[in-house]
């Protein structure tokens, strides 16, 4: 009759080596946040972990509020709102939406820029990751930082469960959130989902009301959710040319030399079919580079809308 010990022994063994083949197969172990390490941070998720992670961001752009020179209400609206936030005073989570290019999302990294010595941390999450905004909360709440969840380029198609994710946390959970947490998302689409001709159909008119129908209620849901909104327009030629001697003159162009280049940025524009801050910004940094002109740090495009007297850009809460 075999030892009872031995048994043992030999069903701890199997056990081992059991434990070793699933080893692999098994989620690695969550890395927590080194929060001194870095002002933003990155939501992450890959195949092998169940649970994601916070990856901290060394390199970032360094535009400045100071670069923002053609959307002077948006930057006021957004950076008075990023001050009473960080002071603990009443705020709102931002929706940016409109004309692709004009600097909605660096608006935003530049407010990072200014206010990371006073507390202010940046989380960049993937529309696709929205889903875990829940547990990104849980994990921030309690700090002594004051967190912006970034969402860029932020649309949504039918059926979405980012979608109700999103609005859940807006406003729409049981648990109150935490104080010391905002959304900012950028969009090009007002309302962030698309909108068909078919659900006009469904408006009803009420004596001389009139109701909108069911599914564009529940579209409109989610941007209203969203305590201000910030509008952007697309560049008449003189702001976008502003924008270009801006940039010129970030690499070291003269006055002479950016006067020069006028035309070649008119018809950069042309090609590209737009006159927008990232379009003024690729034409800066192609013509700088080819005239010789030496690289400097910083980047992303310098923000901007139609200045007085070519329509001048609105902001409100309300606002397309």
């Amino acid at each position: 009759m075999t030892d009872p010990m031995q048994q043992l022994a030999s069903l701890l063994t199997r056990a081992e080596q059991l434990l070793a083949r699933l080893e692999p197969l098994l989620p690695a172990a969550t890395p927590a946040p080194d929060w001194e390490s870095a002002v933003a941070f990155r939501w992450r998720r890959d195949r092998n972990r169940q649970a994601g992670w916070l990856q901290a961001l060394q390199q970032l752009p360094s535009i400045r509020l100071g670069d923002l020179q053609d959307v002077d209400e948006q930057k006021a609206r957004l950076d008075a709102n990023t001050r009473q936030f960080l002071a603990g005073r009443p705020a709102n989570n931002v929706l940016l939406t409109g004309a692709r290019g004009c600097g909605k999302s660096s608006l935003i990294k530049a407010l990072l820029n200014a206010y990371a010595a006073d507390g202010l941390r940046l989380i960049e999450v993937d529309k696709s990751d929205l889903i875990d905004l829940p547990d990104i909360v849980e994990l921030i709440a309690g700090r002594p930082e004051h967190f912006i969840v970034f969402c860029d380029d932020l649309s949504f198609d039918a059926g979405d469960a980012a979608y109700k994710a999103l609005k859940v946390v807006l406003d729409g959970s049981l648990a109150a959130p935490p104080d010391n947490v905002l959304i900012y998302a950028t969009s090009n689409r007002r309302h962030l989902m698309p909108e068909y001709f078919a659900e006009n159909l469904e408006s009803q008119r009420v004596g001389d009301e009139i109701h909108p129908g069911e599914a564009i209620e529940e579209k409109v849901s989610l941007s209203e959710r969203f305590g201000m909104w910030l509008s952007f327009y697309p560049f008449d030629q003189d702001a976008y040319l502003d924008i270009v001697a801006h940039w010129l003159g970030h690499f070291g162009c003269g006055k002479d030399e950016i006067a020069a280049a006028e035309r070649e940025a008119l018809n950069w524009a042309l090609l590209r079919g737009s006159r927008s801050g990232r379009v003024a910004w690729q034409f800066a940094r192609d013509w700088a580079g080819s005239h010789g002109k030496a690289a400097k740090p910083g980047g992303g495009k310098r923000a901007g809308a139609k200045k007085a007297g070519s329509g001048k850009a609105r902001t409100g809460e309300a606002q397309r």
